[in-house]
């Protein structure tokens, strides 16, 4: 497992703007759809959203990341106009208030990206590691932002939920296709002008993976460092969530516990970036399991 005193890196989100990761970093999910699996409908109006970014931040956010495309699995696709409809007032909204807390955009479309990162985001974080927008990569260079490299199997609306695959996933060793999947996007971001300390890899944790396999992952990050980025985890409130910490069928909103147990566990074996839903309980859990890890 990572040690917490090794020397904390820096996701640097632009020349004069950086996250230090010298302690768990909470990411704030901030959906602005009608259809998201936890939360959807709540945060899609711009009044409504601002002040759940405000008690957010209250909580101990240190970043947001707002989307307007569903990636459950099942959902729908949502023209980049849409998205762009969704994210970008809401965006321009939290920065008229005054807020400086870091934004990314969750999107795999570049028109999107570019009038959010215009709107005041930072970060593009792209679920499909920029294979979806062949000029995704080439933007990302040009804005010179942050990036977060996802790996999943397919789109969301081919995809199903993590426990109920009529037929799971074929990986044979899911840690190893990730790590190459990564290295392949990662390297070619590089080639494409996105500096390395600009990125962040994803395992995709539920996207495309048996609720064996997300284990597996979180398991195996030490393999998935070894790639030279920073890890986000992004198990929140997730299905293979509620099947490991439940055991049975369960709504989104009961598995905050296990969310946070599996995210303490996966900040021990090297996570520092979460997305979640809860900011409070996570930025309580995480910190007092960090400071066990540092000696304190």
């Amino acid at each position: 497992m990572t040690q917490a005193n090794e020397l904390a890196p820096t996701w640097q989100l632009s020349d004069t703007r950086a996250i230090t990761l010298d302690r768990p970093c909470v990411v704030c999910i901030v959906n602005a759809t009608p259809d998201s699996f936890s939360d959807g409908g709540m945060h899609n109006e711009i009044d409504r959203a601002v002040e759940f970014v405000k008690r957010a931040i209250d909580g101990g956010a240190d970043m947001l990341d707002i989307g307007g495309e569903s990636t459950r699995p099942g959902a729908q696709r949502v023209s980049s106009d849409e998205q762009i409809n969704r994210v970008v007032p809401i965006i321009g909204a939290i920065r008229q208030c005054g807020i400086e807390i870091p934004i990314s955009v969750d999107t795999t479309l570049s028109a999107v990206a570019r009038r959010a990162i215009e709107a005041g985001a930072d970060v593009i974080n792209d679920v499909s590691a920029m294979t979806e927008d062949p000029e995704m990569l080439s933007l990302a260079s040009e804005l010179n932002c942050g990036i977060v490299l996802m790996h999943r199997l397919t789109t969301s609306d081919q995809d199903s939920y993590s426990d109920q695959y009529e037929r799971k996933p074929e990986y044979g060793d899911v840690v190893a296709a990730v790590r190459d999947h990564l290295s392949a996007q990662r390297e070619s971001a590089i080639s494409a002008g996105v500096r390395s300390d600009r990125i962040v890899i994803d395992p995709g944790l539920g996207f495309g993976k048996s609720v064996e396999d997300n284990l597996e992952l979180i398991q195996g990050t030490d393999r998935l460092l070894e790639l030279g980025s920073p890890l986000m985890s992004g198990l929140s409130r997730k299905s293979f969530v509620g099947r490991i910490g439940l055991g049975r069928d369960s709504n989104p909103l009961e598995r905050d516990a296990a969310t946070v147990g599996l995210s303490v566990m996966h900040m021990r074996y090297g996570a520092r970036i979460f997305r979640v839903h809860d900011v409070g309980i996570h930025r309580g859990a995480l910190d007092a399991a960090w400071a066990v890890m540092r000696g304190i």
